[in-house]
């Protein structure tokens, strides 16, 4: 027994306060010198996690506490990126289940605890955000207990100690009345109910790879639990997968720790340790590195499957080239390649030609975030309207995939917001009163009804909702689902849009180009009041004569054009139709901008 370290994970909710506990448990326990400039959320590294305020990627911590190392590992509250919660898992001893004061038990929080609680780990649960004017602990406690029972969660991890804290003020007691000096009782509790497995250092050294970065210096690394033997530099060391075939053969070139959140070189590894390892460049995660003699792998949970998809080609506008640096299929194919050896919650194919590439992942959130981060990087693309994955039972009949929706919203909006999820084939569940005129409600509904719904449901409930989705399970067909109601205003001449034209042509129906914005034949400008598409020119300027009179030139009034991410964009895509994405501009168009050749094709369809 390895009584040095205790390997801990901290699992919540989006937004519960993992991230920040983390920040003051390192400041606490003297991570920091007392003079060291610290920005807040420091695990959350990413350009993407620091704007958002979310965890993208799980990443690992270490502290030192009465002597002991205490590995943390950092997870994402967003059911996207739930297959980065279910690996790290592997890593683990123990796990910090933290749940908001007010909310509550909410669907990640189930989904993040089922999993722990199959690897058999004993949560320590922790009701944080107490310091909140609407907390109400007493409450959430009997909510996790009865969360626990409905999980089957066996007597040991029923009987779970539990912790009152605010992340944010670094405090944590044992009664919700208690001192609220420091988060010591925390760290304690971590070190007495933490139990460290067993590992046997006198074997061969094997460990699984749970997490992979790329390094511009060491290239591909790998990041694991040692779960036998000792690893030294220089040693030879072979990767094989899930059957036990060789994937890869090389020297184990360096060896680092965590130490705060710097990775610090060592000599040696020892087991039950979280490392870092460089030296092999086929490995992935879920494969064991091992010493040449192994020949048995080590068992991974398999990762839930994705749920949607996306097509993404090269841009095929005419004003491909005039943003980014990144436009042809080889270059947009590497990115991808990448990205799935990296991630394994997406999967990758491509079609014979290698210039039409299907991205699956497991929600919205998570293709936007991989489109976002290659339009930083200076990539143009084309992306076709999202797709849900159906698969067929053993009698042939279609299933999708069903999501499971929770919502907190005003008493007020209640009838509304069922209205709107009828609409979209949703099942009202549950109904609660949470108290002070709110509601809580929850609906079974599929995946297909559901995309770009936030913002529509932000726009029911005035912006005072929380809505919160997670993947259920894949269930009957529901049958065809009402498209988008409004026809598309698309231009016909290729230019830069002029005031004065989108002036008049405000009336039928919202723009999304305002004065001077580059505009081409065949590119959407515009959502019709009515349906059916409808073509217009943006380009028509006022006819200019020698006549002035009072009260006709006035200045031109434009309504202000909606701002929307790429989410809400593909969700309002037709099946004609596409989003450019560059650098600078997210467009949307039809995937014929002939429309000579669109009407031949449509009568060829109806034909």
């Amino acid at each position: 027994m390895i009584d040095t370290i205790r390997n801990i994970t901290i699992i919540a909710h989006v937004d519960h306060g993992k991230t920040t506990l983390i920040d003051n448990l390192m400041k606490q326990s003297g991570t920091f010198r007392e003079n060291e400039n610290v920005e807040e959320r420091v695990m959350d590294s990413g350009e993407l996690e620091k704007e958002r305020g979310i965890t993208i990627l799980a990443k690992p911590t270490s502290i030192n506490w009465k002597g002991l190392r205490i590995n943390i590992i950092d997870t994402p509250g967003h059911r996207d990126f739930a297959a980065e919660v279910e690996r790290v898992l592997h890593m683990a001893d123990g796990a910090l289940l933290l749940i908001d004061s007010a909310e509550g038990v909410m669907p990640q929080t189930k989904f993040v605890l089922s999993k722990a609680l199959k690897q058999g780990l004993k949560p320590i649960v922790v009701i944080n955000k107490l310091d909140k004017q609407d907390q109400r602990a007493n409450e959430v406690l009997d909510e996790t207990f009865d969360l626990f029972v409905s999980l089957d969660a066996n007597e040991e991890q029923l009987d779970f100690p539990v912790l009152y804290a605010s992340g944010r003020s670094g405090w944590a007691s044992k009664e919700i009345d208690g001192p609220r000096e420091n988060l010591q009782p925390l760290l304690n509790l971590i070190i007495q109910h933490v139990q460290p497995s067993f590992f046997d250092k006198t074997k061969p050294f094997a460990m699984l790879s749970t997490l992979l970065y790329a390094d511009s210096f060491l290239g591909r690394s790998l990041v694991g639990r040692i779960a036998q033997g000792t690893a030294k530099a220089n040693q030879q060391i072979k990767a094989i997968d899930l059957s036990g075939k060789k994937v890869d053969e090389g020297r184990l070139t360096k060896i680092f720790r965590y130490e705060g959140t710097k990775k610090v070189p060592i000599e040696q590894g020892e087991a039950g340790d979280i490392v870092i390892i460089a030296g092999l460049e086929k490995a992935n995660v879920a494969d064991t590195i091992c010493d040449l003699e192994i020949t048995d792998p080590i068992n991974a949970t398999p990762i839930d499957p994705p749920t949607m998809s996306i097509t993404i080609t090269v841009n095929s506008s005419p004003l491909a080239g005039t943003e980014g640096k990144k436009l042809t299929s080889t270059q947009i194919r590497d990115r991808l390649i990448l990205e799935a050896e990296n991630n394994v919650g997406i999967n990758f194919e491509e079609n014979e030609n290698k210039d039409a590439f299907i991205i699956s992942g497991r929600g919205e959130l998570m293709l936007e975030i991989l489109l976002t981060q290659m339009r930083r990087e200076g990539f143009e693309m084309t992306v076709s309207p999202p797709k849900v994955l159906i698969k067929k039972d053993n009698q042939g009949n279609k299933l999708e995939p069903i999501e499971e929706i929770t919502m907190d919203l005003d008493e007020e909006f209640s009838s509304r917001i069922i209205d709107s999820m009828n609409r979209r084939k949703g099942k009202l569940i549950d109904l609660k009163d949470t108290g002070k005129n709110k509601k809580r409600l929850i609906f079974h509904a599929p995946t297909r009804g559901l995309m770009g719904y936030t913002s529509r449901f932000l726009t029911l409930t005035k912006g005072t909702g929380v809505i919160n989705r997670i993947f259920h399970s894949y269930g009957e067909y529901t049958g065809d689902m009402e498209g988008r109601r409004n026809g598309a205003l698309i231009s016909m001449e290729n230019g830069k849009a002029v005031a004065f034209a989108i002036f008049n042509l405000q009336a039928r129906g919202e723009m999304f180009v305002t004065h001077n914005d580059p505009v081409y034949e065949g590119m959407i400008v515009g959502l019709s009041s009515k349906s059916g598409d409808l073509e217009i020119n943006v380009l028509k300027g006022k006819k200019l004569t020698n006549m002035r009179t009072q009260g006709t030139d006035e200045n031109v009034v434009l309504t202000p054009v909606r701002k929307m991410s790429i989410a809400e964009q593909l969700s309002m895509l037709n099946t004609d139709e596409a989003l450019e994405i560059t650098p600078k501009s997210c467009r949307l168009r039809k995937l014929i901008l002939d429309p000579h050749e669109r009407k031949r094709q449509s009568r060829a369809r109806a034909s």
